[in-house]
């Protein structure tokens, strides 16, 4: 090709060998003699070719008459992107442009390694490529020097000042160099980003391409109506139908996402997720798996909507439309880029019509519009990708012809074509069975159904005290009845109950699944209108048998049988007594009914029992006198003179003054002396004595410490 005379040699040489033969619009207009060295607003379409075109535009700012760039030292140029994967694409392209001009490329993108970005940082670069955040973040940091500056590109813009960048871009171009270039790359000039422009441009020179005002060419558009319960059956019909070796489909939630993620996987599609909640290494492999070929279909949100380039994206599905109508134009962009074809569908609730209709007229764009593939057809275009098959079509060498006839010659034509459909259907994702919709610009009414002649009446315990109405009592008739709406006729709402009609062909089907289900669903019971609105608990406990006890006394069949007690007032004849005499249990036939068991025992020698085994002092006939409080319990005998036991232990009870002490060691008492203060405060000491009582010594200290043996 006829390279532009303005375009540095170096980077010539690298369009060259990436096969390059004409520039696009904006790249041949960012080469203008009054674009040279000024600052530049420029709005084009997505696909152009933005980020070979500001390329292009500041290398003669970078390189001046030089073919290559000197040593690595503070960068001389700063590109911004919105998104991590849209600045790591603008690395990758500036890599190959740049690369016979020996340019030294750094990232800066969230998610990733910040100490290893300092460190490429610290050794030098020449352009820095990078979100605003993170840049903004090595700025503060001291380890992005700005001071050498040439020129600053903001790609993507306007996108960024919807993300919320503004106070960062602001916080960047405010450190940059005033004598820097500043380029604006954006698919549409708002009043915000017009406003920056004035700010932060100096003389800045408008570039506005034919193509951005004009509906793409190289996109086919496609709107799909389909019924609001089909969206995603019909998301698999389109896959399906195309069969295109790269597809994207747009979610507007994360959550969508991997719900429809993990559908398509489940029904055999090589599908990959792409949302804001995955770190940066799981994003940057799903993008990878769809560039080798690994995965077909990319499920993401609008965070794949802008500057992001999938070679051989044929497919752009909008599952969930997208908010406006500028979103509408950077999803489609996808796909038809440098010159390829490409398809967008947009699958169209019925009800969405009106709304799709406004999204395209913001967008200047045509769509044909028709129904969701249906099962019918998704057949009918693998018959035919079938027939014209391109591996039937070519040419193979000897051995694997010899192949084939050692086939033929064991089994049949039919059977070896047979085996090889079912191979391939095997290996083919199943279509899904739509439901019929109207035609286009008819609208849907509801069918009409039959009058019920003769239906069966039911009843459920729930009326207007439990708040019952019908959008959710419908359903749960439906789910325990194993019906649909159809067979369901007139719904009566009292004020504790609710009658509902069943049609007679299905009443006895109704009531068969409602008694297998329990006849309830939390605490609602569903019976015959005719029947007793007993709970099931409470008609299980009536058909319960009597119970039957064996052995029970005559006179009482109406009470089980249960050990009498002492007080009882009936007959204690046949409850055994114990004899004092021998402890052994007999009989005693005439008790008093209502005498107490003491008054029951007969005459005996031995004094009467007591449960501690001890007499009482009534029995006794002695006066007990009341210990002191706080003494030692003392030991009497029937005469009540103290003694103790040779076997107890020696009791701790304080001489008296008159009473002589006992023999032994003895250690002579200090005199008690008052202290002026402390804890006694003038009263005298108290102290202990040690003394021996003839048997053990005794000496009262303070423990310190654990005791022996415990911990």
């Amino acid at each position: 090709m006829t390279m532009n005379s303005r375009i540095a040699p170096a980077l010539a040489r690298a369009l060259e060998g990436k096969g390059y033969e004409t520039l696009t619009e904006v790249q041949t207009a960012v080469l203008a003699p009054e674009a040279d060295g000024a600052d530049l607003l420029v709005s084009a379409q997505t696909g152009s070719g933005k980020t070979v075109a500001f390329g292009l535009a500041i290398a003669p700012t970078l390189l001046g008459e030089e073919d290559r760039f000197d040593y690595a030292a503070a960068p001389l140029a700063l590109v911004v992107a919105p998104t991590r994967e849209l600045a790591l694409q603008v690395q990758r392209e500036l890599l190959w442009l740049y690369g016979e001009a020996g340019a030294r490329i750094v990232s800066c993108v969230g998610g990733m390694d910040a100490r290893s970005e300092r460190k490429a940082l610290e050794r030098g670069c020449h352009i820095v490529v990078g979100t605003p955040g993170r840049l903004r973040d090595h700025i503060e940091r001291k380890s992005l020097d700005m001071s050498s500056l040439r020129a600053v590109v903001l790609d993507e813009a306007d996108e960024m000042l919807d993300f919320g960048f503004r106070e960062d871009l602001e916080f960047i171009l405010e450190g940059a160099p005033e004598n820097r270039r500043t380029l604006l790359f954006s698919a549409t000039v708002p009043k915000s980003i017009a406003d920056i422009a004035r700010r932060y441009q100096n003389n800045a020179v408008r570039l506005s391409t034919v193509s951005e005002r004009e509906q793409h060419a190289d996109i086919e558009y496609r709107a799909l109506t389909v019924s609001p319960a089909d969206r995603e059956n019909a998301l698999i019909n389109v896959l399906r139908f195309y069969e295109a070796e790269r597809a994207l489909v747009f979610c507007a939630t994360r959550e969508g996402v991997n719900r429809l993620a993990a559908r398509l996987g489940n029904r055999g599609f090589a599908a990959v997720s792409l949302s804001g909640e995955l770190s940066q290494k799981e994003r940057t492999h799903a993008l990878q798996a769809l560039r080798d070929g690994r995965a077909r279909v990319c499920i993401a949100t609008d965070v794949a909507a802008r500057g992001l380039d999938l070679p051989g994206l044929e497919l752009v599905v909008h599952s969930d439309l997208p908010t406006n109508s500028d979103v509408l134009k950077h999803r489609s962009g996808r796909t038809g880029r440098a010159g390829r074809q490409g398809v967008c569908v947009m699958i169209v609730p019925q009800n969405q019509r009106g709304r799709v209709n406004r999204l395209l007229r913001g967008a200047n764009i045509e769509a044909e519009w028709g129904e969701a593939p249906s099962l019918n057809d998704v057949k009918e275009r693998d018959r035919e990708r079938l027939l014209n098959d391109p591996s039937l079509h070519q040419d193979y060498d000897e051995d694997a012809l010899a192949g084939a006839r050692e086939l033929l010659a064991l089994h049949s034509p039919e059977k070896i074509a047979a085996a090889f459909l079912h191979r391939m259907q095997a290996t083919t994702p199943s279509a899904e069975d739509l439901m019929a919709m109207p035609a286009a610009g008819e609208r849907a009414r509801p069918a009409r159904r039959e009058p019920f002649s003769g239906g069966v009446w039911f009843k459920l315990t729930a009326g207007r005290n439990q708040r019952a109405e019908p959008r959710w009592l419908l359903p749960m008739i439906c789910r325990m009845g194993d019906v649909t709406r159809n067979e369901v006729g007139a719904i009566e709402i009292a004020d504790s109950e609710t009658l509902f009609e069943i049609s007679a062909d299905h009443a006895e089907r109704f009531a068969a699944h409602v008694k297998a289900s329990g006849g309830a669903e939390g605490s609602i019971y569903i019976h015959p209108a005719n029947a007793p609105a007993n709970k099931p608990q409470d008609r299980k406990r009536e058909e319960r048998p009597k119970r039957k006890f064996e052995g029970k006394p005559e006179g009482r069949p109406d009470r089980p049988f249960r050990k009498p007690r002492a007080n009882d007032e009936v007959s204690q004849s046949r409850a055994p007594r114990y004899d004092p005499d021998d402890g052994a249990p007999r009989e005693i036939a005439d008790a008093p009914q209502s005498a107490s068991a003491a008054a029951q025992r007969p005459e005996s020698g031995k004094p009467p029992f007591r449960k501690t085994g001890k007499p009482s002092d009534a029995q006794t006939g002695k006066d007990r006198p009341r210990k002191a409080y706080g003494s030692k319990p003392e030991y009497r005998a029937e005469g009540g003179a103290a003694k103790r036991p040779a076997a107890a232990k020696p009791g701790f009870r304080k001489p008296a003054a008159d009473e002589a002490r006992p023999s032994g060691r003895q250690t002579p008492a200090k005199p008690a002396t008052a202290s002026p203060g402390g804890k006694y405060k003038g009263k005298p000491k108290p102290h202990r004595a040690n003394y021996d009582d003839g048997q053990q010594s005794f000496k009262r200290v303070k423990r310190k410490g654990p005791r022996p043996g415990r911990s």
